[in-house]
């Protein structure tokens, strides 16, 4: 009698849980443009932060080390390419905070950076991890411009999160991409051709 190996029970398939999963987001959005670009669904790419390299420990030719930098300039956001013929430009930014997103988040000259890639016809937005909602949302510049100048105004200085599920645009997560963001992209675009 000849004895086979039984197989390997399978574990039951659960729900990926990306709670804690810190620096890992921008590594998600990473991916998904990778597998966007490799499927020729759009061309996205990460922005190269502008240092300035200072000093250098050269040890050996392999294992050069940058001992001091700084930046040249602020960075505007992380990621910018094209889409069905629109420029989309966004930053990726994560909250822990429980019942809102903290607008101080959004640095100054990104919110203009924003602004400016709007005024000119591009798709400007923010792609928003809530930790505690184990979530992620689509902010378009139109939707975050319209809490900016609430705090301008006296108002709030952060965005609910019953904000964000109302006005933004939810991303569930697939198989792959992970993020598939360009389904809210879409989304985003369909109501703003309808509205024309």
């Amino acid at each position: 009698m000849i004895k086979y190996p039984m197989p390997k029970k399978r574990p039951s398939k659960q729900k990926v849980s990306v709670k804690n999963r810190g620096m890992t987001f921008e590594k998600l959005i990473d991916d998904a443009n990778n597998y966007y670009r490799e499927h020729d669904i759009a061309n996205v790419h990460k922005k190269p932060i502008p240092i300035q390299i200072v000093n250098v420990d050269y040890p050996s030719r392999q294992k050069a080390r940058i001992k001091e930098a700084y930046y040249r300039t602020p960075s505007t956001t992380d990621y910018n390419g094209i889409y069905k013929g629109h420029y989309i430009d966004f930053d990726v930014k994560e909250s822990r905070n429980k019942t809102s997103f903290p607008l101080k988040n959004i640095h100054g000259h990104q919110i203009n950076h924003l602004q400016s890639v709007h005024h000119h016809g591009g798709i400007a937005f923010l792609l928003v991890y809530l930790h505690s909602e184990d979530m992620t949302y689509l902010l378009t510049y139109p939707t975050l411009e319209t809490f900016i100048n609430r705090e301008h105004n006296g108002g709030r200085k952060s965005i609910t999160i019953e904000e964000i599920k109302e006005h933004g645009y939810p991303i569930k997560e697939a198989f792959l991409p992970r993020i598939d963001y360009i389904k809210a992209v879409d989304a985003y675009i369909k109501e703003i051709t309808q509205k024309v």
